[in-house]
């Protein structure tokens, strides 16, 4: 491998087909979207029970009772469980704080929390049994803000707090706080000639993935338990799972099952533990299947957050300081808002040069539903806030909005205000350009001389408006993300890679623990193994916990970390192939020779077919497998007090520019383009990079127009738990998606790829009401834009 991480002149002269840089197809596609797929909800067991959750009814409140008696009466019931019928002295878990119960004990603390479980023989008694399950609750007051959460006297979530961040919170019932302090913003405000200052609210987000939570324990002969599961992290869910059941790790053994797309809702633990324990409990297979409206209470959600932003700027357009109060509700349980507060704080400039910042970032802890990853997790609610801010700057200085972003982008060499330095392509200003260059989609296009098409109109199908008074409006946003688990943490993943021969050909076999979640990464490793090793054959093994960790499929890492673990274990596994040879033939086998000489001596190979002939003739009576880990540069924890460390392994960053009908009269809205700029390091699949970009673009539209859970502030209640009421984009509202992909490698990065998956989903939310402003003049400093908020009907 090159030093800067780019292709050898093994894989520059000797291309095998379906490797690095080709649009090779998915070899899950066509299952999917023939139907054929199977999912983790298609599982079957003979002799197979059915798991039920019952769920607290009330935000907050002491048990006084549960009485299960009459739903272990009822015919078919196998086994209710309560806190008090669980195996060991661990009852709790967590991702990094186990502050959340297995089961509700001495009091719920957000609405729809697991109180009870239930196994029975058919999906429907063991419904039934749930219901049957009495719980008497005393109602608590409920915290649902920062105001109630830290008031005097304020009831304490979780009363017997003992984790690390304790010590630097001013109240027990903030989660985390991070500040981060760079110069004087105090002096610099003074010296600004125009400052502008907002406050911005944005909404609770649900990940929304296709298929609800779902899994299958099995008990073993060996008192272990097997678990078929869809999650995001298998080695993060053994961890948590094994302590509560009172087993060793090595007899809960997790296989990844088929899953229907993650977001981050399936990082923290679901319906694992309870599978378990009532498999264990009743000796057979448990299957567990949340329907839409259980998932909704299922899986932690987007934190939403209230955002102060307060910036300065010189005549000449130069930004001087920024100011910034970020407030991030966690809900009941901490989850992943340690880490979602330090991504906020750390991105909350965006990518500008702004040299004194005064910055403080907090996660509560309260009686709603519980938050912890999505998409771009604090990063997407800090570019929210900062892009509308670039805006209003731009506007008080009679500039062009974009212009004023480029002059002020940051580039590679710029010192971030945690003190880091970034030491990679940071093209800013270039995705800028390239965006705003991209051509405009048509006027009126309802209008056009085809005919009139009413899916161009706000409103769609509905037929809603006619068009009298709908007018355009066009709005720019450019973000900053981390790529990778920061902070210090020990962020790596493992490669099992084996290659033999089957058949007289040479075949590559790949196993890792990386959960496939929709985002291609089977398709990566296998061109991976094809590049490195030369082979056309690769077997992509089911991924389990009998492999090494692959960490979280999360935070754009796993191309960049369990790929790069395959390549290092491809490497090896070459090396010790070309070792064989040499042992075996010298320089005897032409073929061999040949392949030899390339790795030394940078020869290029234009006849592969010799080099697999050759790779067949050493691997002929044996074969070579390699288990490796791998690990991106470290990181570390920003200080407690000054927020200053060098956080995280790498940035990505992408640009949108938003083109939008707005039916002014009747608050409609229609985004006809959300155009975007993306650096990608190096496209290692084409095709699946434009996906990716798509997927993420089309989920900060869902951010912009239309997704917000809404949570009742007297009772802390969710109002809208279903598909009915929570409204996601469907491809009516998709607009066109052009996407003009940049590749600047990262040196430091495998094949100096950059993670991609999260960065078009924090421009895009921006962008969209960027254009909405655009069209109607209006403020709008929350997400989502409802259309009240458009017509001045709103309260």
């Amino acid at each position: 491998m090159a030093a800067n991480g780019a292709p050898t002149e093994l894989t520059q002269g000797y291309r095998t087909k379906g490797g690095i840089g080709e649009s090779t197809l998915r070899p899950d596609g066509t299952l999917k979207v023939t139907g054929e797929f199977a999912y983790s909800s298609d599982m079957w067991h003979e002799d197979m029970l059915w798991g039920q959750i019952l769920r607290s009814t009330v935000a907050h409140a002491e048990i006084v009772s549960i009485d299960t008696g009459e739903a272990l009466a009822l015919p078919g019931v196998y086994a209710v469980m309560t806190y008090d019928d669980l195996p060991t002295e661990v009852r709790h878990y967590g991702l990094e704080i186990q502050d959340t119960p297995v089961l509700a004990h001495g009091r719920v603390r957000h609405h729809g929390e697991p109180v009870a479980i239930v196994a029975a023989d058919h999906p429907e008694t063991a419904r039934r049994a749930a219901a049957k399950i009495k719980v008497v609750y005393r109602e608590l007051p409920v915290l649902t803000d920062e105001a109630s959460a830290t008031a005097p006297g304020a009831l304490l979530i979780h009363e017997n707090r003992d984790d690390h961040h304790i010590g630097h919170v001013p109240h027990p019932n903030i989660v985390h706080r991070q500040p981060i302090v760079r110069g004087d913003a105090d002096a610099a405000a003074r010296r600004a000639d125009v400052v502008v200052r907002g406050e911005y609210y944005f909404g609770m987000q649900d990940q929304a993935f296709l298929g609800p939570e779902s899994g299958l324990a099995v008990p073993a002969e060996d008192g272990g338990v097997e678990l078929y599961i869809a999650t995001q992290w298998l080695h993060s869910d053994l961890r948590q799972i094994a302590p509560v059941l009172g087993l060793p790790e090595d007899k809960v053994r997790m296989t990844l099952s088929g899953v229907g797309g993650a977001f981050g809702g399936r990082e923290d633990l679901s319906m694992q533990i309870h599978a378990c324990l009532l498999a264990l409990r009743t000796g057979k297979p448990v299957k567990i299947v949340y329907n839409r409206f259980e998932s909704f209470f299922g899986h932690v959600h987007r934190h939403p957050a209230r955002l102060t932003y307060e910036h300065g700027a010189t005549r000449d357009g130069k930004l001087t300081h920024m100011k910034c109060r970020i407030v991030l509700d966690g809900g009941a349980y901490a989850s992943a808002s340690p880490a979602v507060v330090g991504n906020a704080s750390s991105l909350s400039v965006g990518p500008y040069v702004i040299e004194d910042v005064d910055i403080e970032a907090i996660a509560l802890y309260t009686n709603n539903p519980p938050c912890g990853a999505m998409r771009g997790f604090g990063a997407v609610q800090a570019c929210f806030a900062y892009e509308a801010q670039m805006d209003k700057v731009a506007r008080e200085l009679g500039m062009d909005p974009v212009e004023f972003r480029r002059l002020n982008a940051m580039e590679q060499g710029t010192l971030l205000p945690t003190g880091q330095r970034v030491d990679s392509p940071a093209p800013v200003a270039e995705l800028l350009r390239r965006v705003k260059a991209m051509p405009m989609p048509p006027e009126r296009q309802w209008e056009s001389s085809e005919g009139a098409d009413v899916r161009q109109l706000p409103g769609g199908l509905s037929n809603t408006t006619h068009g009298e008074g709908v007018v355009r409006g066009v709005g720019y946003a450019v973000g900053l993300k981390n790529v990778g688990f920061s902070e210090g943490f020990d962020d790596y993943s493992t490669a099992r890679v084996r290659m033999e021969v089957v058949g007289g050909e040479p075949v590559a076999t790949v196993h890792t623990a990386m959960a496939e979640v929709g985002q291609g990464g089977v398709t990566v490793h296998a061109q991976i193994a094809r590049t490195e090793l030369g082979v056309t054959q690769v077997t992509i093994q089911p991924a389990d916990t009998q492999v090494g960790s692959a960490g979280s499929t999360s935070a754009s890492r796993q191309t960049y970390v369990t790929g790069g673990a395959v390549k290092n274990a491809c490497e090896l596994v070459r090396e010790r192939v070309l070792e064989i040879g040499r042992r075996k033939f010298g320089s005897y086998h032409p073929a061999w020779a040949n392949a030899e000489l390339l790795l030394e001596d940078g020869k290029v190979v234009t006849d592969g077919g010799e080099v697999l002939a050759g790779l067949a003739d050493v691997l002929e009576d044996e074969a070579v497998e390699v288990e490796e880990e791998w690990r991106h540069r470290p990181t570390e924890a920003f200080h407690p007090r000054t927020g200053q460390g060098d956080g995280h392994v790498q940035y990505s960053f992408a640009a949108h520019r938003a083109v939008v009908e707005v039916d002014t009269e009747l608050g409609l809205v229609k985004v006809i383009e959300l155009a975007c700029a993306q650096d990608v390091g190096k496209a290692l699949n084409p095709l699946s990079v434009i996906g990716q970009i798509q997927g993420g673009t089309t989920q900060g539209l869902g951010m912009a127009v239309m997704e917000e859970i809404v949570v009742d502030p007297k009772t802390a209640k969710v109002r809208n738990p279903s598909f009915t009421d929570y409204l996601i984009p469907t491809i009516l509202d998709t607009p066109t998606i052009p996407v003009d992909v940049l590749e600047l490698a990262d040196d430091n990065a495998p094949y100096g790829l950059r993670g991609i998956g999260e960065a078009p989903t924090l421009s895009s939310t921006p962008a969209v009401l960027a254009a909405i402003r655009n069209a109607t003049g209006l403020a709008l400093d929350r997400t989502p834009v409802r259309p009240e908020h458009l017509t001045g009907t709103s309260t």
